[in-house]
């Protein structure tokens, strides 16, 4: 079997144009996505089809052409843009005699990367077996050879189905322990509850600015980078807001376009802070051409986690780049809905922090006038 992608690989990628919009912010995506694993982009090359070949994805004539670019390169990697089926990944690395990875297997890389707590090993771990067990006859010498010999003669099992069982208790057991894990959340959660403080869980699409506005407001030290998926683990902090009292803020991992369905499994312990959340500050780039699909794409993870119901306050950062004023916008009932600020410089942070403090007061005049037990988990800031 191939090893996974070491620091320093040089890699050529592949998009193809089925008539999808933003064609070149995806590729700059995939460029991104690709540095970020520690890749060396060397080429790139591009096609357009109506549909995938079955056997190759991209045909024969775009497969040789693949070729010559990786040759003409010294390349050894080729990483492509979309999501390949198990025989098609096949075919090509036999053609090509090179690895050959999907977007879903790039963004699996860098999950493992980037994990740093006991959970998120755990959930990325998850996430990388399942997508194994359809892949699991790739590059393996001995999968149809019947075991034998002394002690293992008989009907025995191949080693594909040995593979097979193997992965599949391995699957079970990090089930278990991520149960438990959420069990644990679900519980502070609760806790949190009784105490009556607003729960805030700050989402976004990858390196929107998510962890340098939470670090703004909480002065805590979370990682912060310019790259995709800086942040993994869920990060919760306390914020005072004067006379509105203390909010729970939580920092969450970031959203991305054709976000692999194992990945939100797997991530489930972690996702279930946002579900749970009072209100959502969903952050945006003001300055991505792409920025629409970006908001639309993070509603459509938000739903399929069950937390499309959940208000948000639409935080539109970076406004120190696009040379945006300061604002918040209001609606017709006065309620804050946006606010453009910039987490770098600090600009627009006090009308954050106005409208943070308004949804507590709100937050907290509901409770005071009904059960805080009933309230606190239907509670909408935005929408009341």
């Amino acid at each position: 079997m191939f090893d996974r992608p070491q620091s320093g690989e040089r890699a050529v990628l592949v998009q193809v144009d089925f008539g999808q919009d933003a064609l070149e912010e995806r590729l700059s995506e995939l460029i991104l996505l690709a540095g970020s694993a520690g890749a060396s982009v060397e080429a790139v090359v591009r096609g357009k089809r109506r549909a995938p070949d079955p056997a190759l994805y991209i045909g024969k004539g775009k497969a040789q052409e693949l070729g010559d670019a990786l040759r003409a390169n010294e390349a050894d990697l080729v990483i492509f843009n979309h999501e390949l089926a198990p025989g098609q990944q096949r075919n090509l690395e036999r053609l090509l005699e090179c690895r050959v990875i999907d977007r879903t297997s790039l963004i699996l890389d860098i999950f493992a990367l980037r994990a740093k707590s006991h959970e998120g090993k755990l959930q990325v771990e998850l996430a990388q077996l399942e997508h194994l067990s359809t892949r699991l006859v790739r590059g393996w010498t001995h999968l149809e050879r019947q075991k034998g010999g002394i002690g293992l003669r008989g009907p025995g099992e191949t080693q594909l189905e040995t593979d097979r069982r193997l992965l599949g208790e391995r699957v079970k057991t990090l089930r278990g322990k991520l149960a438990k894990l959420e069990n644990q959340r679900r519980v502070r959660r609760r806790a949190r509850a009784r105490r009556d403080v607003l729960s805030v869980s700050i989402v976004g699409y990858t390196n929107a600015g998510k962890s340098t506005l939470f670090n703004a407001l909480t002065k805590a030290d979370a990682y912060a980078a310019n790259q995709l998926f800086a942040t993994l683990d869920t990060t919760s902090r306390r914020l005072y807001l004067g006379e509105a009292g203390n909010i729970v803020l939580s920092d969450t991992v970031g959203f991305i376009r054709d976000l692999p369905h194992s990945l939100v499994a797997a991530f489930h312990a972690t996702l279930e802070e946002t579900v749970a959340a009072d209100l959502l500050i969903h952050v945006v780039d003001s300055g991505s051409e792409d920025r629409d699909a970006q908001v639309d794409a993070v509603n459509e993870v938000l739903a399929e986690i069950g937390a499309g119901d959940v208000p948000q306050i639409l935080v539109w950062n970076k406004i120190d780049k696009t040379r945006l004023a300061a604002q918040a916008d209001r609606d017709a009932c006065d309620r804050i809905g946006r606010v453009f600020v910039s987490a770098r410089t600090g600009e627009g942070l006090d009308l954050l922090r106005s409208a943070l403090a308004e949804a507590a007061q709100a937050f907290h005049d509901r409770i005071d006038g009904g059960d805080s037990a009933s309230t606190a988990s239907t509670y909408d800031p935005l929408h009341s």
